[in-house]
């Protein structure tokens, strides 16, 4: 199994996204890469923990590549938009893609450079070595799951 951690938006429709592709064994929603330790959620909304909302992906190599994953990632974002995604606004919704292997980053680098080519502005999605995540409390795990009719700013058909 491997892991990969993406930051697209409110972390409620990526997370469900993800959970319905072949390969995909897990996911959770949580903080990544901020400064505050278990930070809340009215926390990083508050935009000074430094978190952004993001998935974790648990997925099997052997179903799923990681370049497909990414591929389907860029597919539900607009990477050129800072700090927004859908009507959501501020640093928490930041684009980011938080990796835990070394061997990823070539990868994601020849996917995201593809990427940009279909755009005129530069991505602005962060590529990062995963520093910390912390998992959001438990009525935001498989939001869209429990609450059909959550708000979700993405396409499920992407």
């Amino acid at each position: 199994m491997k892991e990969i951690y993406l930051a697209g938006g409110c972390f409620w429709g990526v997370e469900e996204y993800f959970s319905r592709i072949d390969g995909v064994e897990d996911t959770q929603v949580g903080y990544a890469n901020g400064s505050t330790v278990r930070p809340s959620y009215e926390q990083v909304c508050t935009g000074t923990t430094g978190h952004a909302e993001t998935v974790y992906i648990k997925f099997d190599e052997n179903e799923i590549s990681l370049k497909t994953l990414l591929e389907k990632f860029y597919l539900i974002i607009d990477p050129t938009l800072l700090n927004r995604q859908g009507g959501d606004t501020g640093s928490q919704y930041r684009t980011g893609i938080y990796y835990v292997d070394e061997i990823d980053l070539g990868t994601i680098k020849k996917v995201t450079e593809e990427e940009q080519s279909k755009y005129s502005k530069p991505i602005v999605t962060e590529i990062e070595v995963l520093s910390s995540f912390y998992e959001a409390e438990g009525y935001h795990q498989d939001y869209l799951k429990k609450n059909p009719s959550g708000y979700c700013h993405i396409d499920m058909n992407s």
